[in-house]
């Protein structure tokens, strides 16, 4: 079971040295952008059983012993009895690397399994920044944010650590403090990027907090200006500035926002942040057949299995039903097996699918408590307006005004 997805961070290594160059987004700092690819949350244990999910047919537990349940992706990995003490600590930093990267692009959490066997078979003396940094990375898809900012903190409290790794953990560091709205944390880190490392990466990481702090349309005709004069640039640097002005274009309520997705998706298909952000805005302007045309064949990825279920069932189809019943059996399972792998997933499946708004408000506040990208908020905010409580719209407003963030996609923050 896949949960909310990260936007696929650019990694060092895809990234080329280049000369300090100007930023052009003066006054804007750090970024936000749900450690670009989200996957999934840490585990949450349900006893309720909601309306949608009661009429399921039971799971089933018992088995025989040479029936097969399902058949898992080729492990590139040595196998369990291989001595990894024989390999170099930058071979394994590679395949850790890969392995995070096949999780976020296939969207399968069993990848994060891999690299998780590889982080617990190397011991602290043979730990390296770099295999710190991927440690970081592969703890915050999993969301334990703690965790993961202590290893990151750890590389740059290290007066040897290589230009290249500070630059990743800065990035990494930038991103998460933004996705959990620590904005002056994102914007400390994001200020030690662009002093490390200026140029697109580093003004699309400043771009972003700025936005989220008042100064959207500031951050986008900058940063839009910047990719515009660099014609030299990467294809990362390309997708990774293009996600996040689309996403500034969506604040902004700018028909731009779905051109800028469409580069991103051309330039880097497996993109799944991207790619369900996109949905989410097609459905909220009821473009249901663009939506159901972007999310198949993703249905085991949670966020767009439960965006296309919205589609499917809004559209009036009649695969709508067999969708819904697959969903219901995905999440009671889930609860089952006494996890759920992410709280947003869950929250928006109750409110539109289960509907169950006072249920989904419970797992939407736990989710914005660690979480606090727009998508969350939005969230929130129809969750709490669908249950009619008052007290959580007038907090999440407060905060909002506290940060001077206004977003086109949340009309539910206006009284």
């Amino acid at each position: 079971m896949i949960g909310t997805i990260l936007r696929p961070m650019p990694i060092c290594s895809d990234m080329p040295e280049r000369p300090r160059q100007p930023c052009l987004c003066r006054g804007l700092t750090a970024l936000i952008p749900a450690l670009r690819g989200r996957f999934f949350g840490g585990l949450l244990l349900l006893g309720v059983m909601t309306p949608a999910s009661a009429t399921t047919a039971p799971i089933q537990t018992d088995f025989d012993d040479d029936q097969i349940l399902v058949t898992l992706p080729s492990l590139p990995s040595p196998s369990p009895t291989t001595d990894l003490t024989q390999r170099s600590p930058e071979n394994l930093a590679d395949e850790i690397q890969n392995d995070i990267a096949q999780a976020r692009g296939q969207g399968d959490p069993r990848y994060l399994g891999y690299a998780e066997r590889l982080l617990d078979a190397i011991p602290d003396s043979r730990m390296t920044d770099r295999l710190r940094v991927l440690k970081a990375t592969w703890l915050q898809s999993l969301h334990r944010f703690d965790e993961s900012r202590a290893v990151l903190e750890q590389v740059l409290d290290n007066p040897d650590t290589t230009r290249r790794n500070r630059i990743q953990a800065l990035l990494t560091l930038a991103n998460q403090e933004g996705v959990q709205g620590h904005y002056d944390k994102a914007e400390a880190a994001a200020r030690g990027l662009t002093s490390t490392y200026p140029g697109l990466i580093a003004q699309s990481t400043e771009a972003l907090i700025a936005a989220r702090t008042g100064h959207a349309g500031a951050a986008y005709r900058d940063l839009n200006r910047a990719l515009n004069n660099q014609a030299r640039a990467g294809a990362v640097e390309k997708a990774w500035v293009n996600g996040t002005l689309a996403d500034l274009a969506a604040q902004l309520g700018l028909p731009a926002a779905e051109q800028h997705w469409l580069k991103v998706i051309q330039l880097d298909p497996t993109d799944l942040y991207s790619r369900a952000a996109y949905v989410d805005w097609l459905i909220q302007r009821q473009r249901y057949a663009e939506a159901l045309t972007l999310t198949k064949g993703y249905e085991k990825v949670d966020p767009l299995a439960v965006s296309r279920t919205i589609a499917l069932r809004a559209a009036g189809l009649p695969e709508a039903r067999a969708m819904t019943e697959r969903m219901d059996e995905r999440f009671r399972e889930a609860r089952w097996r006494g996890n759920l792998l992410h709280k947003r997933d869950y929250a928006r499946y109750l409110l539109d699918i289960a509907d169950n708004p006072d249920e989904a408000l419970v797992w939407a506040r736990k989710n914005w408590v660690t979480q606090r990208e727009p998508l969350d908020t939005r969230l929130l905010l129809r969750a709490a307006r669908a249950a009619g409580d008052q007290d959580t719209l007038q907090a999440t407003r407060d905060w909002l005004a506290r940060h001077h963030q206004q977003d086109a996609r949340y009309p539910e923050s206006q009284p």
